[in-house]
């Protein structure tokens, strides 16, 4: 098996077309272009289906990369896999990630797994198989197959799955219908939560999470079947997967590793300090001996049952403000407090992405070794 050195890059942006941190920093040679595996990002967009702060992020993304790279800005786009989350409410900070990889010779001394990464994409779904098991089939059978590419053997040592997927439009739906087959939902919104959530299960069932045996009718009802490691994101940029595994490798020389733990509910702070913990962090200030905190990346929900520990929240009943918005903000505020910093990753809408009202939590630290 190879061995290979992975690098984590948070960069701050001033907008969603800001790219100047990025070419900065490849400027000065700390950053190989040809090295950038994956951006996952954050932008000052509502979220939602209208949301094209992500679809601009990217272009500017594939523009400034495209000549460093000696293609053009589509050729760039299909070879690094971007994931741009949109919503940055409350305290929350734009700003993207950029992992790196290349290949490395694991040094003498250097102890335990780190931090790998690895990537696969599903082929294109049609708009009626979204949300239902063909996805969960596919998005299974690509977890598996970036896990390889990660040069992960044990799904324990998976600990965060990052997934861009599609949604329905109008034309999708009426592409669907002229066919003769119907969608999962008519509702763009909507299909969102349905592309999320059947992501969400094909990781779980990848990782053994549950069985194989999930039905359509499963998705967005079954919520005791879910993923510890998934976070999905919905777009209308792409109709097939982009599949991110992140885990720790014997096989990697990288100087950073990564931890995670499960929000129960939008307050479970003790969750976010565990999956600190995990990777020798303690609650901010953002370091400690000899470990350093590079981001955090979590999912972000409101409860569907309509509570929080007994009492009735009101984020699904509100008509002027999207439910996914009022989440990231509140989990974005909790997890700001504990970390130090609102330049963390928190994606809203975790259907099926742990508990119901709930989620996953990851962190990553750099180490001094």
């Amino acid at each position: 098996m190879r061995t290979t050195s992975v690098g984590v890059f948070k960069i701050a942006t001033t907008g969603p077309g800001d790219v100047s941190g990025l070419m900065a920093m490849i400027g000065s040679g700390a950053i190989d272009p040809k090295s950038i595996l994956a951006i996952l990002g954050k932008t000052e967009g509502n979220g939602g289906v209208n949301d094209f702060t992500r679809e601009y992020a990217v272009a500017a993304l594939c523009t400034a990369l495209a000549p460093q790279l000696g293609l053009t800005a589509h050729e760039v786009e299909q070879r690094i896999a971007f994931v741009m989350s949109g919503g940055t409410e409350g305290v929350l900070s734009p700003h993207i990630t950029v992992f790196t990889r290349r290949e490395a010779e694991r040094t003498a001394g250097l102890s335990g797994k780190r931090l790998s990464i690895g990537m696969a994409h599903t082929r294109d779904f049609l708009p009626e198989e979204l949300g239902r098991s063909a996805q969960i089939t596919e998005t299974a059978k690509a977890v598996k197959a970036a896990m390889a590419d990660a040069g992960i053997v044990e799904p324990a040592d998976v600990h965060f799955v990052q997934i861009k997927c599609p949604l329905l439009t109008s034309e999708r739906v009426a592409a669907a219908a002229a066919r003769g087959n119907k969608v999962v939902t008519t509702s763009s919104y909507s299909s969102m939560a349905y592309s999320r959530g059947a992501s969400g299960l094909g990781v779980a069932v990848a990782l053994g999470e549950i069985g194989p045996e999930v039905r359509d009718e499963d998705v967005l009802r079954r919520y005791d079947l879910f993923s510890n490691v998934a976070s999905t994101s919905s777009g209308i940029e792409l109709m097939h997967n982009v599949v991110i595994v992140l885990g720790n490798s014997a096989s990697s020389a990288s100087a950073f590793e990564i931890g995670h733990a499960v929000m129960e509910d939008a307050i479970d702070a003790p969750a976010v300090v565990s999956a600190l913990n995990s990777v020798g962090l303690g609650v901010a200030p953002q370091s400690t001996a000899g470990r350093a905190l590079v981001n955090i990346f979590a999912k972000a929900e409101a409860s569907p049952d309509g509570s929080v520990r007994g009492f009735r929240h009101t984020m699904l009943e509100d008509t002027d403000i999207s439910s996914t918005r009022h989440a990231r903000a509140a989990v974005g505020g909790l997890i700001a407090g504990l970390a130090g910093t609102g330049a963390v990753y928190v994606s809203g809408g975790a259907e099926h992405q742990g508990p119901a009202g709930g989620g996953p939590v990851a962190a990553i630290a750099r180490l001094s070794d």
